[in-house]
């Protein structure tokens, strides 16, 4: 009910109004059944802005660290997350890439739709980083659709570090749907998910225009907070 309320009378509205977001491609989201609507991650504000101009319910998989923050401001993040019906995914150790494809699996066996972003993590510079191949098992596991979607402008109204977001117009593109079923039962192949997941960040790069590193976002934000460290800016 709260996501609902959320959505139409209170948070939806006004970033509507205030971003006045530009929508294409909204005819691809079907209007019923499971489907994976994948996207870059520019920006916070993509958690709330592609929610608010879908006529359906989606749910993230989010990390696990919107849920576990401390003090009072930690608990009202948790329970704003819990009550837009975001799943918290724990991204370390091994096990972690498995508890997500469970939980995706979960949302998707429920006919509903279910929002991923591949990169795993926010792009820290603008540009679009290699997928991670979670997406591509669920889709193949699921025998479901994936739709690709590209948030053009987020990154400048609310870059990494940026408390509140400029106010801005911003787009939302959303591709044709990409079936791989002739994938079915290939999901423990490296060879087939890796083509899969590519096949989504080409889509992905084809709306939105990114520049394309083949690299995982976070090993090339490790890398620079190391590059960081070793050379830090002197005062001027």
């Amino acid at each position: 009910m709260f996501y609902y309320v959320l959505k139409y009378v209170v948070l939806g509205p006004l970033l509507r109004l205030a971003f006045r977001p530009r929508i294409e491609g909204l005819e691809h989201i079907p209007d019923d059944g499971a489907a994976i609507v994948a996207g870059n991650h520019l920006s916070f504000s993509d958690h709330f802005l592609m929610p608010a101009i879908l006529k359906r319910r989606i749910t993230f998989l989010a990390k696990a660290e919107y849920f576990t923050g401390p003090g009072i401001k930690g608990k009202l993040t948790a329970a704003f997350f819990h009550s837009i019906g975001q799943i918290p995914v724990d991204r370390s150790g091994k096990e972690a890439g498995q508890a997500a494809i469970r939980e995706g699996l979960g949302v998707l066996s429920k006919g509903e739709l279910l929002g991923i972003y591949p990169e795993g993590t926010r792009s820290h510079d603008g540009r679009l980083y290699k997928g991670k191949v979670g997406v591509a098992v669920m889709a193949i596991k699921a025998g479901v659709p994936v739709i690709p979607c590209a948030m053009v402008g987020t990154f400048e109204i609310q870059p990494p570090g940026q408390k509140v977001p400029r106010i801005k117009r911003v787009k939302i593109r959303f591709g044709e749907p990409l079936d791989f079923s002739r994938y079915a039962g290939l999901e423990d192949q490296k060879a087939a998910i890796r083509a899969v997941t590519d096949e989504i960040m080409y889509a992905i790069l084809g709306l939105s225009g990114q520049e394309y590193v083949d690299e995982y976002a976070v090993k090339a934000k490790a890398a620079q907070g190391e590059e960081s460290r070793k050379f830090p800016r002197r005062p001027r």
